[in-house]
């Protein structure tokens, strides 16, 4: 069978549990939410979804932005689900999250957006960071930036833009949670894990900050320690996954490496360690961001890597991979590892005309699903499309956040 063929077949769901090594995992369907690939629309990016219990049941919401360029988005815009993920609102801007002109002659926009609902409050909280733009493209990437959050209620309106504030000497230049999965404790409190950096210092450290939440305000309570790499930029876009009792965080470096760290509390982070196999062997990684995907009896990493089909393509950046996790060893299983959403054309010989996988986001939906949702884009010319992998587990996920 030929190569686009497969891509053809694994798109369409033939494939079933023939690719499913993982005996949690059932199948795995994809489907296209949007698609720009013919260039007679709008290339939708960052697509994450969050879970919302209602009075009927639950509906899905997801923020989503129009890109353009390199690291250049539009507006943040929002849109629901009522069939768990199958159809789509069209996107609706979401008040407050668009762009400013400043007086410098850039313009400061939002980008990076993560719903999360707050079951204590009832209310959906959007957390993003800021950016600035100068004549179409990005500018000062690495200074005064901060977490920007949006509250949604139960009702669907939506607050004013706020400043998540928070001073520390190690964040005097930046600190941004962008892209970032966070943890809601029993209690209301979110865990949100920053990337942060002072003024004069080109890396970056992570930590957590732990915040609390009245459905209105978030307000920095507490923070753990810093986690560093003295390597390109450092560590950035941290994300968190509770399981089993503990904490871990997942974090995307500049060394060719991604890292793994293990915490008791979520706050104070052991010594982090990088991503490998069970049989020891490091993953080939290229500054790309991974995600967790959690289920009550095991925990799953989603990331792109280096393969023998994707040598051409920018960071590796598809396809998007599924293995599960060792937790007491914090490593990959080797075994485990299946494609979550394919490399679409030939990463050999054209890489610049593949679609790149690189930003991506995990929803459980309930206990039999979860969702992978991934925006893709073309760098040679800039369309793209949403895809989304559904997961189904072939045993009821138990996560308390689904009850």
């Amino acid at each position: 069978m030929r190569r686009r063929e497969f891509c053809a077949s694994v798109a369409s769901g033939a494939f079933g549990a023939w690719l499913a090594p993982d005996e949690l995992i059932r199948s795995l369907e994809l489907a296209t939410m949007w698609s720009n690939l013919d260039g007679q629309g709008q290339t939708w990016f960052h697509p994450r979804i969050c879970r919302v219990p209602s009075a009927g049941g639950q509906y899905l919401f997801m923020t989503v932005q129009v890109i353009g360029g390199s690291d250049y988005y539009g507006p943040v815009h929002w849109s629901v689900s009522q069939d768990n993920g199958k159809t789509w609102s069209t996107p609706e801007p979401v008040p407050g999250m668009g762009r400013r002109q400043l007086d410098n002659g850039m313009e400061e926009g939002l980008c990076d957006t993560v719903p999360e609902y707050h079951a204590r409050t009832g209310s959906v909280l959007l957390l993003a960071h800021n950016v600035y733009y100068r004549d179409g493209r990005l500018a000062q990437p690495g200074e005064e930036r901060w977490p920007v959050y949006v509250t949604r209620t139960s009702g669907g309106r939506f607050g004013p833009p706020r400043k998540l504030e928070w001073s520390h000497p190690e964040a005097s230049a930046m600190y941004t949670s962008g892209c970032s999965q966070r943890v809601t404790l029993p209690g209301g409190d979110i865990l949100v894990p920053l990337s942060l950096g002072p003024r004069g210092r080109a890396d970056r450290g992570v930590c957590t900050l732990r915040c609390s939440f009245d459905g209105q305000t978030l307000r920095a309570a507490g923070h753990g320690n810093t986690l560093r790499l003295s390597a390109g930029r450092g560590l950035l876009e941290p994300t968190l996954a509770l399981h089993g009792g503990l904490f871990y965080m997942s974090v995307r470096a500049e060394n060719g490496q991604g890292f793994v760290a293990q915490s008791k509390d979520g706050l104070q982070w052991d010594g982090m360690q990088p991503w490998r196999w069970d049989d020891g062997e490091p993953l080939a990684l290229s500054s790309t961001q991974q995600r967790w995907l959690t289920h009550s009896e095991a925990l799953f990493l989603v990331y792109t890597r280096r393969d023998s089909s994707n040598l051409n393509v920018m960071r590796w950046r598809a396809p998007l991979y599924l293995a599960r996790v060792d937790p007491k060893r914090m490593c990959l299983i080797r075994a485990s590892e299946r494609i979550a959403i394919p490399l679409y054309g030939d990463g050999l010989t054209r890489g610049n005309e593949v679609e790149h996988l690189g930003n991506f986001h995990t929803t459980a939906v309930s206990a039999e699903e979860s969702l992978i949702s991934c925006g893709t884009v073309i760098p040679a010319n800039y369309r793209g499309a949403v895809r989304m992998a559904r997961v189904r587990w072939a045993r009821p996920n138990r996560d308390a956040s689904l009850t």
